[in-house]
């Protein structure tokens, strides 16, 4: 390729493509640093409409649990406290940070003996109701002072918080915890995800904090080429003539050329990673393990480093049940003394974890993902689907099936009131609300002041990343896919034009 077409490609190419890579860069940064940026709310008003709450949607309602005569509606924006046909909706959330991060609750629980104790969880808080009928932040022994929370589970009088990497456990009165090893399972191998390990290269975390600062700089890099470029190119083309514009586009120039000369390898490899962690090649790699790295955070003395998701107690079988991005696990019977031992028959996991995992009264479990929703026989150790009753597939789900699903419910009770079967009069029959992700639910109202709850800014970041921000969620794999070759051709071809 001749000198005039690689400047033209690299001119309309890195105009084309630097107002979203210079998003790119923005929000990477901000991803990078949650904690820092965890009290900073955006408004819904000011997003796209499909972000506002419709009909639940979105994990506004991710589960339920009876408590003091109400049902409590747990989910990505909070609590809330409903009669038990939801048709009173009212806040539950006196005492939280005001932070959307903090609001986005994993799970709650009650917990002890005829004094129930409720216990909420969110990824960076355990929260406890009492004094004054407000939340209350508990403090817990985190190993890890970033590791985000995850679940909480209780059985009898102890009251179980898990982390991505780690088990806390407490009992009566609930006001120190202990953190349990889990031990490595029989069949446990020193590998992870490829898909795990690109992803910690991107955002630099592999490496630590350190790391993280690393890509940082190079996201300010790249800042400086598009603004050092597009300043060029506006320069160039304006007819206003003035005294210092040549020595301004020869130094505008100079800085564009020097920099990003010194810094392609760098530039190229964000460009590149950050591109195999969309479809198509994100389903490649996430069923591709891949030994750890050496001198890493992946290189760690725990073998549930970051695999740990939900924990359970099965009450039918009498044990403790683990959901890990390794799949699921039986720990016994003795939350204390774990024996982690893998379930071959469990059903397909998404990629992303499971939204729900309640056990029913006959026993079965419901699994839900993204992928979509399976009923789970232990004893037979077969699964169907919740939804046709076909038998499931024995494969991981891919990140986004025909159900979305966030969360369930076996709480409310239909308004409308029929006959007993035995003489009992009139009672209301059990209403199942299975909640879509994009669609939510229509056996529920949604009280429309919970429409333009606020997002984290953090959140906000994750959806200008991913593009979704711009457009609906199939459309950013063909995009990114894209939209990635063309930013490695225009820093490719700028390289060689300086050749």
């Amino acid at each position: 390729m001749n000198k005039r077409k690689l400047i033209q490609h690299h001119k309309w190419f890195g105009l084309l493509i630097s107002f979203f890579l210079l998003m790119f860069c923005i929000s990477g940064i901000l991803l990078n640093h949650r904690q820092l940026i965890s009290d900073i709310n955006v408004s819904r008003t000011l997003l796209p409409s499909r972000y506002e709450y419709r009909q639940w949607n979105g994990g506004l309602m991710r589960g339920t649990l009876p408590f003091d005569s109400h049902i409590l509606i747990y989910g990505a924006s909070g609590m809330f406290l409903a009669d038990s046909t939801a048709t009173q909706i009212a806040d539950f959330n006196d005492g939280l940070p005001k932070g959307a991060d903090y609001r986005q609750i994993r799970n709650v629980t009650t917990v002890g003996g005829s004094a129930k104790q409720l216990f909420a969880v969110s990824p960076f808080a355990l929260y406890r109701f009492g004094m004054r009928g407000k939340w209350h932040t508990v403090q817990l022994p985190l190993v890890d002072q970033d590791e985000r929370l995850t679940d909480i589970a209780s059985h009898g009088d102890t009251l179980v918080v898990l982390s991505r990497s780690h088990a806390y456990v407490a009992v009566p009165p609930y006001k120190q915890f202990g953190c349990v090893a889990l031990p490595a399972p029989p069949d446990y191998k020193d590998r992870a995800t490829a898909f795990r390990t690109i992803w910690l290269l991107h955002s630099g975390e592999l490496f630590g904090f350190a790391g993280k600062l690393v890509v940082d700089a190079i996201g300010v890099v790249l800042i400086i080429l598009i603004l050092t470029g597009i300043a060029f190119f506006c320069l160039r083309t304006t007819k206003h003539r003035w005294q210092s514009k040549g020595r301004t586009m020869k130094h505008t120039l100079r800085w564009h050329d020097l920099v990003g000369r010194k810094t392609i390898v760098a530039t190229l490899f964000i460009c590149i990673t950050g591109w195999c962690l969309r479809p198509p090649v994100m389903v490649a790699l996430a069923l591709t393990k891949v030994p750890t790295l050496p001198f890493t955070t992946l290189k760690s003395q725990n073998a549930w480093h970051d695999k740990l998701r939900l924990l359970r107690y099965d009450a039918v079988m009498g044990d403790w049940l683990l959901s890990t991005s390794e799949g699921f696990y039986s720990l016994g019977c003795d939350i204390n003394a774990p024996r982690p031992q893998h379930i071959a028959s469990a059903p397909p996991q998404n990629v992303m974890g499971l939204n729900v995992w309640q056990q029913r009264e006959d026993g079965m479990w419901l699994c839900g993902s993204f992928s979509g929703m399976h009923v789970w026989n232990r004893r037979t150790g077969s699964s169907v689907d919740y939804f046709t009753g076909k038998p499931s597939p024995k494969k991981q789900g891919a990140p986004f099936g025909n159900k979305a699903i966030a969360g369930y419910s076996a709480d409310f009770r239909s308004a409308v009131e029929h006959s007993g079967t035995n003489g009992e009069g009139t009672k209301k029959s059990v209403t199942e609300v299975v909640t879509d992700y994009y669609e939510g639910t229509a056996k529920i109202a949604q009280p429309e002041r919970l429409r333009h709850l606020p997002m984290s800014l953090w959140n906000v970041a994750l959806e200008v990343h991913t593009c979704r921000i711009y457009m609906h969620n199939t459309a950013t794999y063909v995009f990114i896919f894209v939209f990635g070759i063309a930013a490695v051709w225009c820093l490719w071809t700028g390289l060689k034009l300086k050749r």
